[in-house]
């Protein structure tokens, strides 16, 4: 299975916007999205930690109720989506690979099984590994994957994959070509593949793309 990364169909679509999203779904494709909370607990689809590279305000996330939010993207012309608005469109038709990017509380992780308890195609992932193991506590039965990237050893990899209830491992492609990895009987999904040939060269693979 291959998932579109943050919805970057091509260089038309920016990332982790709905228009994005909905043309990797017409595309037939899932994704792979990024959530943060707001400052009033708001799930929204957004990479960054803070504003300054999207929106040249160094403002953080968390800070910011989602009003302010909304109105700051939109005289931008990129609004930034809530999570709910994702699992509207996608009809529950496609996978949604959803990354936790920050370290959420108990509260938070309830609040986020209970929003997508009605969409059964969703998968939680961070490198965060704590987010994981917090979710599975509270539901054992919740999809999730464990992300790695370098200098993450691949005994580490190897070890965590084991792990009771993981149910796929997100890798930097650069682990690609490491036999030990592919032997894992574990689902695995290579990010990011950023261009056609590479995708041509690894299809054979899970891959996490943008930009064919």
């Amino acid at each position: 299975m291959h998932l579109i990364h943050r919805g970057i169909v091509n260089k038309k679509y920016k990332e982790n916007l709905l228009n994005s999203f909905k043309q990797s779904f017409k595309k037939g494709f899932g994704i792979e999205t990024d959530i943060h909370a707001t400052k009033d607990n708001k799930f929204v689809c957004y990479h960054d930690f803070t504003l300054t590279r999207i929106f040249k305000k160094k403002q953080s996330l968390k800070n910011l109720n989602y009003q302010k939010l909304k109105e700051i993207s939109l005289k931008q012309n990129k609004p930034i989506p809530l999570l709910q608005d994702l699992l509207k469109i996608s009809k529950n038709k496609f996978y949604l690979f959803i990354e936790i990017k920050p370290k959420f509380t108990t509260k938070l992780l309830k609040k986020l099984i209970n929003e997508t308890s009605k969409y059964s195609k969703c998968v939680f992932i961070s490198f965060k590994h704590q987010n994981i193991f917090n979710l599975l506590k509270l539901n054992k039965k919740t999809k999730v994957g464990l992300s790695f990237s370098p200098p993450t050893t691949v005994k580490s990899i190897v070890k965590k994959s084991i792990i009771k209830n993981i149910d796929c491992l997100i890798l930097d492609k650069s682990y690609i070509k490491n036999k030990k990895i592919q032997k894992l009987k574990i689902k695995k999904y290579f990010y990011t593949i950023k261009n056609n040939s590479e995708f041509k060269k690894y299809k054979k693979n899970n891959l996490i793309f943008e930009n064919l």
